[in-house]
């Protein structure tokens, strides 16, 4: 299978430049179902162009920017807030050191904090368009969250931070250049989030000996 000619990094290693990051939530819904049986490429999916849908850009004054966007293949960082049902669901720090007393000790931000805790942050690639190579008639956004999970989290509500654009959406000849472009943006977007000015903060080290980052993520565990 032929590798795109693309780079493999997008933006300058600082961070994100305007507009981004921007931002959207939902709640998950059902996809058109081929993402997991025909591309191997499950995605979650939040409605696009709907009155109740927010979608803010980074500055003080919220702009519905989603109208206006380009259709295409984006990335950033998704927030899911699976229940303790799910089970890929991890509990609050507090929480699983049975630390009891922590966790009553402030008693009037308690529900904001167990709020907070309960998201968890992956990195993501959206697709924002009609999806030409199947011919769509509604506009939909299709997030492919960058971790395997064991089950699906339809209903559950799911903040997007989106960092880059990585390409326009296109048409192809066959299933297999399709698949091949996806995998190529899911590899951008791990290479390009890996840097110290595009992880979030809030994720912390990414792993042992690994910087921190520097990038404001707080909005996606408000």
């Amino acid at each position: 299978m032929a590798t795109p000619n693309r780079p493999l990094l997008i933006g300058p290693d600082a961070g994100p430049e305007p507009p981004y990051p921007l931002r959207m939530e939902g709640k998950v819904i059902s996809g058109f179902g081929r993402g997991s049986k025909e591309l191997g490429i499950p995605t979650a999916n939040i409605p696009v162009d709907h009155p109740d849908v927010p979608h803010t850009a980074n500055t003080t004054t919220p702009h519905d920017w989603i109208t206006d966007i380009k259709s295409g293949v984006y990335f950033g960082w998704a927030a899911i807030n699976l229940p303790p049902s799910h089970p890929n669901y991890t509990a609050p720090l507090s929480q699983s050191n049975g630390d009891e007393q922590q966790q009553s000790s402030s008693s009037s931000s308690s529900s904001a904090t167990a709020a907070a805790a309960a998201f968890s942050i992956y990195p993501m690639v959206m697709s924002i368009g009609y999806n030409p190579f199947y011919k769509n008639t509604v506009r939909s956004a299709e997030v492919h969250v960058l971790h395997r999970f064991d089950a699906d989290f339809y209903g559950v509500d799911m903040r997007l931070l989106i960092t880059g654009f990585i390409r326009e959406e296109k048409d192809y000849a066959g299933l297999e250049a399709l698949i091949a472009d996806i995998e190529f943006d899911c590899e951008v977007a791990k290479r390009s989030l890996a840097r110290e000015g595009w992880k979030v903060r809030e994720l912390g080290g990414l792993g042992e000996g690994a910087a921190q980052g520097r990038l404001d993520g707080s909005w996606l565990v408000r």
